[in-house]
């Protein structure tokens, strides 16, 4: 049992590795410019807590 851990968390370890790369490597070179795009858009980006708290303190 003990080996299988060993082996789960190695793969764990590689996976996290690989996710942070990828996701430095689509930043930097810019590869999916239409979710920039989309993410504008929504305004996901924009940081607009003040219209959310006017909404939830309105009678």
């Amino acid at each position: 049992m003990r080996q299988v851990e060993r082996v789960i968390m190695k793969l764990v370890i590689i996976h996290a590795i690989f996710l942070i790369l990828c996701q430095l490597l689509f930043h930097h070179f810019n590869a999916f410019p239409e979710l920039k795009e989309l993410t504008q858009y929504e305004g996901v980006t924009k940081e607009n807590f003040s219209k959310v708290l006017e909404t939830f303190h309105s009678p």
